[in-house]
């Protein structure tokens, strides 16, 4: 029987995907789990595994085309099979016919105003509504003409004149996408402070020897970061919360990413119920995520259910930034370097190793003293992480 390859869903609220490259050609065998095709979401660009073994047919789809999520794009067959050439398969698991396209035409006749209105999802329509797009001068790009969130965003940019360019890789064409939409609609507010490490230092130089034995893998200041950003947001729900439909929306873990340069973009791999999880276990599945995006190997997993992110420049020496918010996300911390710096202590200066951090918050989902009481006790915690932090 074959087996249908349909467009994923990989992120929350996803309507459609991008499909960026085939990895297999029509006729080839193909074994399940090896990886099929490329798909381009709102984050980066990630390997599908095939769903089945059998020979890849019926390709419907090719490189570059938005496809809505669960369209099939191509079957799995076995060898002298046909594939099937009049069913899809919805996100739901239910099959339908699709029209054959004469008929789709005949009945497609408008017989009124009313049968000539675009079709809209509620989220296109919302966001139209949010950005003063035209409808009437969208055109949709759902399979039967529905008028897509996607279709809006493109509208709304081009209107806005901004200039993405068509050359590049995916990569880096949709961090210019993302930081643009994400820059242009979400109200960002940053916090600024400077934090004492020494005793963060000194927990860094404790663990690595324990660590580096136990696990194969040495502690860096992100892994540190990571474990004592994601024990504080327990305190502070509010800023591991979600601004989705128009409203702020709690979550139940705590999932932090982490920014990642790769050679043609950055990637934020999302380190799943960080609160949970003791350095050690954070800093192996750092190195397993930095490993996989080095070598374009993230899986959709690897990507999904962020809740809050941490921007790491300081190892390139830079001493403060401010970071662009990942939506749906409420904040991104944005980490400099450690360096020493004269202060004043008990009266008296004093050279002492500063890190500058700064908070970038989408002011929809928490206002400047929430943001505050959460950067108040994150100071806190560097200065005394072992309150705070377990190895192993």
């Amino acid at each position: 029987m074959a087996i249908s390859v349909v467009m994923p869903a990989l992120e929350m609220a996803q309507e459609t995907g991008k499909l960026v490259s085939w990895l297999k050609k029509e006729g080839e065998s193909v074994t399940k789990g090896e990886p099929l095709l490329e798909v381009e979401t709102d984050k980066a660009v990630m390997e599908i595994e095939a769903p089945g073994d059998g020979v890849l047919a019926g390709i419907k789809v090719q490189a570059g085309t938005e496809v809505p999520v669960g369209q099939t794009i191509a079957w799995l067959v076995r060898p002298g099979e046909a594939p099937p050439t009049d069913e899809v398969v919805t996100t739901s698991g239910r099959k339908s016919t699709l029209v054959a396209p004469a008929a789709a035409s005949q009945s497609s006749q408008p017989t009124s105003a009313a049968a000539q209105a675009p079709k809209i999802s509620p989220k296109a329509r919302r966001l139209a509504s949010e950005r003063g797009v035209d409808l009437a001068q969208v055109r949709g790009s759902g399979s039967g003409g529905e008028i897509l969130a996607s279709d809006i965003l493109a509208a709304a940019e081009s209107t806005a004149a901004v200039a993405v360019p068509e050359s590049g890789s995916p990569i880096a064409r949709l961090m210019a996408e993302r930081t643009t939409q994400s820059w242009t609609t979400v109200p960002h507010f940053f916090l600024v402070r400077d934090v004492d490490a020494v005793a963060l230092n000194e927990a860094r130089q404790k663990l690595v020897p324990e660590i580096e034995k136990s696990r194969g893998v040495k502690v860096t200041h992100s892994d540190l970061l990571v474990a004592l950003v994601s024990r504080v947001l327990k305190k502070h729900p509010r800023m591991n919360a979600s601004w989705v439909d128009s409203m702020v929306r709690p979550n139940a873990s705590i999932n932090i990413g982490l920014a990642m340069a790769v050679d043609d973009g950055v990637v934020a791999p999302v380190i799943q119920n960080a609160d949970q999880s003791a350095v050690g276990v954070i800093a192996q599945q750092r190195r397993d995520l930095a490993e996989r995006a080095r070598g374009g190997k993230l899986r959709p997993t690897d990507l999904a259910g962020g809740t809050f992110t941490i921007s790491n420049l300081g190892m390139f020496g830079v001493d403060a930034f401010t970071a662009i918010i990942i939506p749906p996300q409420a904040a991104i911390l944005a980490v400099g370097a450690i360096t020493d710096r004269v202060v004043a202590e008990h009266g008296q200066p004093a050279v002492r190793p500063i890190m500058t951090l700064t908070l970038s918050t989408d002011h929809r989902v928490a206002d400047g003293a929430r943001a505050a009481e959460f950067m108040r006790d994150l100071a806190e915690a560097i200065r005394d992480p072992n309150l705070l932090l377990g190895a192993g």
